[in-house]
């Protein structure tokens, strides 16, 4: 077979892989940025040296079993910010920027603003606040101290003062916050759907029978870590947003309400801890 580029992505493309998956990781191998799909296009027909081909064919191996492209390139983008993963951290998903977006919009007009995000993994979530509030205090806890590590190489490459520390949840947190975010664990542990992601960690996935452990601790300890007038909000599972909604009424919070992602799912519940 020849060595250009097109009929790398065709092999690709013959044995099952995205199209769209093989030439990112294409792109990679090429020392080439992300966005230059179009540029594969307009030199499909270049030669693809014999070393790069064959880091080629082993990523494409290793994405056909399983492992996400970001693990494989190093690199995923949220919410404009390219940030560093790997196996360490969960890949930071689209539907998260719902959380960030909602999080501004509780933020707007508050200065200086006091913000904590509970199971950082990369940061994805206090980094992307962070760079659009640069006044706001952000904090990111994390209990993985991998996942910490990957989050200050991100905050450091990005320039992005975040403060990271290692902990479970808001346990021993004495802080009021304005804003207390969290994409947690929330798969049930018995799901079938984790079997598609074991390359990740489990712990930053499963959260019990019912996938709520993790939830129910956090709605249970932020209303003593929330400023008057503070919120909560989280991620969750695409069917336990009525769960959510109701751990968040019976912790005494209001302004209760749902949103949803791109997809029409809805992905975050929150709250806010009355004024008075």
């Amino acid at each position: 077979m020849s060595n250009a580029l097109a009929d790398a992505l065709h092999e690709a493309a013959s044995s099952g892989l995205d199209r769209l998956d093989a030439q990112l990781l294409l792109l990679h191998v090429l020392g080439r940025p992300a966005d230059e799909r179009g540029w594969l296009i307009a030199h499909d027909t270049d030669a693809l040296p014999a070393p790069q081909l064959a880091s080629y064919r082993a990523l494409c191996a290793r994405r056909a079993a399983g492992e996400p492209v970001a693990y494989l390139v190093g690199e995923k983008e949220f919410f404009g910010l390219a940030l560093a993963v790997d196996a360490r951290v969960l890949v930071p998903r689209p539907e998260t920027e719902t959380l960030v977006e909602w999080a501004l919009e509780v933020l707007a007009g508050r200065e200086r603003p006091r913000v904590v995000d509970l199971g950082t993994g990369s940061g994805a979530i206090a980094l992307a606040i962070a760079h659009r509030r640069p006044d706001a205090q952000v904090e990111g806890v994390d209990a993985s101290q991998d996942a910490l590590a990957v989050a200050q190489q991100n905050a450091s490459r990005l320039g992005l003062p975040v403060s990271f520390r290692r902990g479970s949840w808001l346990e021993g947190t004495l802080p009021r916050y304005d804003l207390v975010v969290s994409n947690p664990p929330y798969v049930a542990q018995a799901d079938p759907h984790l079997a598609a992601l074991t390359h990740e960690p489990l712990q930053a996935l499963a959260a019990g029978p019912d996938g709520l452990d993790d939830l129910r601790t956090i709605v249970a300890q932020a209303p003593a870590c929330l400023a008057p007038g503070g919120w909560l909000l989280l991620e969750h599972g695409w069917d336990q947003a009525g769960a959510v909604r109701a751990l968040l009424r019976d912790a005494g919070f209001g302004e209760i309400a749902s949103r949803a992602d791109l997809a029409g799912i809805p992905r975050c519940t929150g709250g806010q801890r009355p004024a008075a």
